[in-house]
């Protein structure tokens, strides 16, 4: 993480700091952070608002560089990012994505009782644990015939249905229908694929886990009845991405853009920012291999979902399906994007980069499965292990506001190394089962790294997107068992 930053900030609201186009020479728009006085004190603690005036410096830029409250040091952007390129003059970043491409969280609802998951919690948790591969360097549990990745790749989440990994109601249920249709196999490198292979349907280390939650706390009766939500329900999160596959498309990518600045006589003030025009033989390979990693992630997180529902099974003896078990959402925060936007009154095509922020999109907008299009989409915020998510749901404002975006979840307060220095796995664990929390992680250090102390609070963060009117709270969940990778 960065040193503290020490440049101009503008409060322009109760929620909106602004840094000012004259900052930077190369800042062709301003920079605008959606945060409250006690937010604002962590985000500068890390300069990630350096990196937020970066973004204002790329070209095409359209509006303001924006950071959402969980905003946090990054790559070239900040995690917390959101930026938005015009069609014809803008350009495609791999760092306005970020490595894990569509890293991203799924909810699953069930009707059992949350006294009878409470009962049997350790035999659940370690069910799947057992079910899912998780940690570094697990493989998958399925074999795939020669060229079958390439479907998952080109297709995405309609592949992993057919095969038997879930349901043909899965599918609406996931953002894009689990699939970017601009997604082309050919443009991932060979290195890529044999990353990608043995890892799909797994879960990975570091933040991705698997959560059994109760939900705390209805605040839109509506929508949570809409989103099929009731308080005590049990619900069950998924937090995962493209795994080795899209490190590997970023990596092969971030080489070639650094090559097109040059080519295309692009000046940025951080070679993080490597870019290509959106339309240039670059930005267009980029954009269809990083569809490829996006579908990837969403298969990854079925099939993970796929091998949730047989442990639910396992454990209680009943067909997932008359365990009510849906799919509520899954919603990616980490993409870019072609999406229509309303610019000075006129609707405009739009690439939308989100790294570490979450599409909300508002009530009407087509891309809203049609079961949820008169509330708006539902947005899926994890916290940490010990404290609480959250599910909210997308609104006008948040598309006047920030392209329809929001927060993607508590934000880091200390780097993953500090965490380590700081917290003790045994204390961890204790801590969690003095809340009645029960966690089984891949390894110590995972532990000590996604120790609740090292993230920002959830709840103000959710607070402030709620207030700011990024999103509307729906629902509160809190953990009851929880599964690190």
């Amino acid at each position: 993480m960065g040193n503290r930053w020490n440049g101009p900030l503008q409060k322009k609201g109760k929620y909106v700091y602004e840094i000012p186009k004259s900052y930077k020479q190369s800042m062709r728009t301003e920079g605008m952070i959606f945060a409250d006085e006690r937010l604002i004190e962590s985000i500068v603690g890390d300069n990630a608002p350096e990196q937020v005036a970066n973004v204002a410096s790329l070209p095409g830029i359209v509006g303001a560089s924006k950071a959402m409250p969980d905003i946090h040091w990054g790559y070239g952007f900040p995690i917390g990012g959101v930026a938005a390129m015009d069609m014809d003059e803008g350009v495609i970043s791999p760092g306005g994505v970020g490595y894990d491409i569509n890293c991203g969280v799924r909810l699953l609802r069930t009707d059992i009782e949350f006294e009878q998951v409470q009962r049997n919690i350790k035999a659940l948790i370690h069910e799947m644990y057992d079910n899912v591969p998780a940690g570094v360097g697990k493989k998958s549990r399925i074999k795939l015939k020669r060229g079958e990745l390439n479907r998952v790749l080109n297709y995405g989440v309609e592949w992993a249905v057919e095969e038997g990994y879930g349901w043909e109601e899965d599918i609406p249920c996931t953002e894009d229908n689990g699939c970017m249709t601009g997604a082309d196999s050919e443009k991932v490198s060979q290195k890529a694929k044999d990353r990608g292979e043995p890892q799909l349907g797994t879960l990975g280390g570091g933040n991705h886990f698997l959560e059994v939650q109760r939900i705390e706390k209805i605040f839109d009766e509506e929508a949570a009845e809409k989103f099929g939500l009731k308080e005590g329900m049990v619900t069950v999160m998924i937090h995962s991405g493209s795994r080795g596959c899209g490190h590997q498309i970023a990596t092969d990518y971030i080489k070639q853009m650094e090559k097109a600045v040059r080519k295309y006589d692009i000046e940025l003030p951080d070679r993080q920012l490597a870019c290509a025009p959106i339309d240039s033989p670059e930005g267009k390979d980029y954009f269809a291999a990083m569809s490829c990693g996006a579908n990837y992630a969403w298969t990854n997180r079925q099939l993970i979902m796929h091998w949730v529902r047989e442990s639910f099974e396992k454990v209680f003896h009943e067909d997932p399906r008359d365990l009510g078990m849906n799919l509520v959402y899954d919603v990616c925060h980490n993409i870019a994007k072609r999406e229509e936007h309303d610019v000075d009154g006129k609707n405009k095509e739009l690439m939308v980069h989100r790294k570490g922020a979450t599409r909300a999109f508002a009530p009407g907008r087509k891309e809203v499965p049609k079961h949820y299009r008169d509330i708006g989409q539902p947005v899926i915020i994890p916290g940490d292990m010990g404290t609480a998510s959250y599910v909210l749901s997308g609104r006008d404002t948040s598309m006047k506001k920030s392209w329809g975006s929001t927060c993607h979840g508590a934000g880091r307060l200390m780097s993953r190394t500090g965490a380590r220095r700081k917290f003790k796995a045994n204390q961890v664990v204790k801590e969690l089962n003095d809340k009645g929390i029960y966690v089984k992680a891949a390894s110590k250090d995972v532990l000590k790294e996604e120790s609740s102390g090292a993230y920002k609070d959830i709840n103000s963060v959710v607070e402030v997107t709620h207030n700011a009117g990024l999103s509307k709270i729906v629902a509160k969940m809190v953990p009851i068992g929880v599964m690190k990778g």
